[in-house]
């Protein structure tokens, strides 16, 4: 079961386990009481990825060896989105410190119109 702030490989593609070149990282911003119900389905992933820019929805994460990041990156909270747990490939490659979370949440504040 997913938690959040984890990071973990998702399957992006059309049909969960066809096509490898489909998986990229993703962090998972979904409450835990969601993520570890078993009853329910999916749970709500953020997109990572090396490419970002100086915006206030784009979060820079510092490769460490408690994120298990290969590079620096950011976290790109205006790509949210509710995704099947079974697409969550293996286990999660690192996690995201409390420290490092926050700045992701003020973000995806402020892309959902919250802040």
């Amino acid at each position: 079961m997913p938690s959040r702030g984890e990071i973990w490989q998702v399957d992006w593609s059309a049909s969960a386990g066809q096509d490898a070149s489909e998986v990229r990282l993703a962090l998972v911003v979904q409450n835990d009481h969601g993520n570890h119900a078993g009853s329910y389905p999916n749970t709500l992933v953020v997109d990572v990825g090396a490419a970002g820019r100086e915006i206030p929805l784009h979060v820079p994460v510092r490769r460490s060896e408690r994120n298990g990041l290969p590079h620096d990156t950011f976290v790109r909270c205006e790509s949210v989105m509710t995704v099947e747990k079974v697409r969550l490939l293996g286990s999660p490659i690192g996690m995201l410190t409390d420290e490092e979370m926050a700045p992701v949440g003020e973000a995806l504040r402020l892309s959902l119109g919250l802040a």
